[in-house]
């Protein structure tokens, strides 16, 4: 008998939720994940400490003040962590624009072709960046000008139906809901209830997600992300792609059994709605209390992260170098 791991790869694309690359080589994903959180933790483990003192002697001198300075050692210090990981996986790597643009469609777009650049002067092609932008309105608008570029995006933080929607409607790429955020959220609502993986809410909602794209024809794919046990992930065998963490693929990877698709869809087809408008949206997506709640923590939380990583940044151009 196979573990779950080998049969999860025959039926989900299976990405690295890590900046580890320990675990990414032992691994070996199809693709790889990065968010300002994971990224600040892999500047602070130690293993990066060589790219993070390059990183800050190429913009010694930079021209202009220290913020700028300290924007661009992060820019390139994501792109340089992004270039290695590619080196340890067929596939592509998911970079992050900062939390802080995302109710920006301009700067977002701005960033992205930026981080696009960075990548391409180092040698990769677009085709093996995944841009990340969180699930606003405004992220979603800058992810349909950059999908028409020829820059596909990966829309995270997407806690709501209409956020899916949305993001599929405007011909993004990738989204990646939350599972695991979402049980957080009901957990704390719903203290006196014990959810069992299958019937949780993320579960259930990454289900309604995918069978509504494929109903209605669109390309967008559905990665599953933010898993907090293997249940989750046992229970959406077969989404398109699922975004593990190393702690979970290590339970996967040492665990035999026997392991099922999970993603039924009904082999109806039905022409797409028309697109929701901003108006609609904004809405729908202020009817879910969880989501509204859900999405704003991420991306405060997001948005802290990367303020640390600048300030690591900061004080190492501060005092000149490593």
């Amino acid at each position: 008998m196979s573990t779950l791991l080998t049969q999860l790869r025959e039926l989900s694309t299976v990405v690295a939720d890590t900046g580890d690359l320990d675990a990414i080589r032992r691994f070996a994903p199809r693709d790889a994940t990065t968010n300002p959180s994971l990224i600040l933790k892999a500047a602070q483990s130690g293993q990066y400490d060589a790219l993070v003192d390059e990183t800050v002697a190429a913009v010694q001198g930079h021209e202009g003040t220290l913020d700028e300075a300290v924007d661009e050692a992060s820019d390139r210090l994501v792109v340089a962590m992004g270039c290695l990981i590619l080196r340890h996986v067929p596939g592509r790597v998911s970079t992050e624009v900062n939390a802080r643009l995302s109710f920006d469609k301009q700067a977002s777009i701005t960033k992205a072709r930026k981080l696009v650049s960075l990548y391409q002067a180092s040698g990769v092609s677009r085709e093996r960046i995944l841009i990340k932008l969180a699930a606003t309105w405004e992220g979603i608008c800058a992810a349909r000008i950059l999908e028409r570029e020829g820059i596909q995006c990966n829309l995270t933080l997407i806690f709501s139906f209409a956020q899916a929607r949305a993001c599929a409607e405007a011909g993004v790429f990738l989204i990646s809901p939350f599972v695991g955020r979402i049980l957080d959220w009901y957990r704390r609502a719903n203290p006196e209830i014990d959810y069992v993986p299958a019937q949780e809410p993320g579960v259930l909602q990454v289900q309604e997600i995918h069978r509504y794209f494929r109903r209605h024809n669109y390309s967008t794919v559905v990665m599953g992300a933010s898993f907090r046990n293997s249940g989750e992930i046992l229970a959406l065998a077969g989404c398109d792609r699922l975004t593990i963490s190393p702690a979970l693929l290590e339970v996967l990877s040492t665990t035999e059994g026997v392991l099922a698709h999970t993603m039924f869809e009904s082999l109806e087809r039905a022409k797409p709605p028309e697109p929701l408008s901003e108006n609609e949206f904004r809405w729908q997506h202020n009817e879910d209390a969880m989501a509204t709640e859900k999405l704003a923590e991420g991306i405060r939380g997001f948005e802290a992260d990367q303020r640390k990583l600048e300030a690591l940044l900061r004080e190492k151009l501060e005092r000149g170098g490593s």
